[in-house]
């Protein structure tokens, strides 16, 4: 085997050739169960997709960088559920484009974070994440504070249904509407947000102010929402310890 390695190495071509039928078979084992994945996995009753508030709190979360230094995948090891509760599963991701699990943690893992922590916390936490824990080496992101830009939000929800997210004309005519409501709970909009995505949605001003619409809104709405999409998780985890 050696010996027939070592004169594979001679011929550069040959050696070429071996490398892509490798890595062609390893490519067709990954790639392969991915035409099938509307079968094997099976997502959940009462499973719901973001509202746009919460999606455009993706789409910072995303432009910032979070997923660098934080995964939204629980393995299914005993220490970890000890500390991030039940493992991820599948299905809790289908509506996510691009998906999020990631491998690395600099932090912790932020798939059970929703209603972990107060709004009140991850706005402070976001400004100067040192006021609430000394020894983060999470950079500060004061900027959050600005209006949030509404212009695509409505041209998202309408990329995402073409994926197959279940964003209907309804959610997406009201789209912009949703958004706002959702940090106003004191008026019409919050009713509406309700009525399009179920009455177990957060809706409450995230930072504070419900007089205006930031991406500290929008991101706090993101974080407040992992986890929270379907009990699926939790619901198998009941049945894996009885």
């Amino acid at each position: 085997m050696l010996k027939l390695h070592y004169n594979l190495e001679k011929l550069s071509m040959g050696l070429v050739g071996a490398i892509v039928v490798v890595a062609s078979i390893g490519g067709i084992v990954e790639i392969a169960p991915l035409f099938t994945i509307e079968q094997t996995v099976e997502i959940p009753d009462d499973m719901r997709p973001h509202t746009p508030l919460e999606m455009a709190g993706r789409e910072i979360y995303i432009r910032e960088g979070c997923y660098a230094c934080h995964s939204q995948m629980v393995r299914s090891l005993a220490d970890e559920l000890d500390r991030y509760g039940p493992y991820s599963l599948a299905a809790e991701s289908a509506y996510d484009h691009p998906m999020l699990w990631g491998s690395k943690r600099t932090g912790p893992d932020l798939a059970r974070l929703g209603e972990k922590y107060s709004d009140d916390w991850h706005v402070a936490h976001l400004i100067d994440p040192r006021s609430v824990i000394p020894v983060s080496i999470m950079p500060a992101y004061p900027w959050l504070t600005r209006d949030l830009d509404t212009g695509l939000i409505a041209d998202n929800l309408t990329a995402l249904a073409r994926l197959g997210v279940p964003y209907d004309d309804a959610m997406i005519e009201n789209a912009l509407a949703d958004a706002r409501g959702q940090s106003r709970p004191d008026t019409d909009g919050a009713d509406g947000v309700r009525d399009r995505y179920g009455e177990d949605i957060a809706v409450r001003a995230f930072d504070g102010d419900p007089s205006r619409l930031t991406e500290m809104d929008a991101l706090v709405a993101y974080l407040q929402s992992l986890g929270t999409l379907t009990d699926a998780a939790h619901e198998m985890l009941a049945e894996d310890t009885q």
